[in-house]
């Protein structure tokens, strides 16, 4: 199932970047579905997991991990760990990864199935406002959308560092992916990548 997801969700819109498809591959997304939705695991749709949250489709998963362009080095945030799938991509991607949640049930799920990720650590927190103990980070994912991009996130990304969040625009009235490199400590560069619908990003800088 997970090579049939590859093969017809991920590889024909675009899906390149060869170690993120060697992640979509190696993950079993299932583990991470509730058991009453695990039989939609590998459907191309965002799919429940409690809480009024959901795990992304998995086309959306991918697209966000290759556009962080993370690499074996990297120290990654992500904003939103949910069901933790993202995490365990991510983790294959990179040297260590920091993950956020806000809603507690969900926190303590996620820790258990990343309990055999050893370069990943869940928190719970408010995500909007990072991890600074951890920073500089050279990725930063977030997993729900925004109503602007959060300047504590900024803060923390290193010189060069890619933070790829949705974000709403008011003025045409839905969610963009956006892709924000920190060019310098006072210059960021801010390029959107696709139209996209996410849940909302709770906290002092979010929702």
């Amino acid at each position: 199932l997970r090579n049939h997801m590859v093969d017809t969700q991920l590889a024909p819109r675009g899906i390149h970047d060869q170690r993120v498809i060697d992640a979509m591959r190696t993950v079993p997304r299932h583990e991470f579905v509730p058991v009453e939705n695990r039989h939609l695991s590998y459907d191309d749709r965002p799919v429940p997991i409690g809480e009024n949250q959901t795990i992304s489709q998995p086309f959306i998963v991918a697209y966000m991990a290759q556009e962080a362009m993370i690499s074996s080095s990297d120290n990654v945030l992500e904003i939103g760990t949910g069901c933790g799938y993202s995490a365990s991509i991510l983790a294959c991607l990179c040297e260590k990864v920091t993950t956020i949640e806000t809603i507690p049930s969900l926190a303590v799920a996620a820790r258990e199935r990343l309990r055999d990720s050893s370069n990943v650590t869940c928190y719970l927190s408010d995500g909007t406002l990072g991890m600074p103990e951890h920073a500089p980070y050279d990725a930063i994912i977030v997993t729900a959308g925004a109503p602007f991009i959060p300047p504590s996130l900024v803060s923390q990304l290193a010189v060069n560092g890619r933070l790829v969040i949705p974000v709403h625009n008011k003025d045409e009235g839905h969610e963009e992916l956006l892709r924000v490199v920190k060019l310098s400590e006072e210059n960021v560069q801010v390029e959107k990548l696709m139209d996209v619908m996410f849940v909302p990003l709770v906290g002092e800088q979010g929702w």
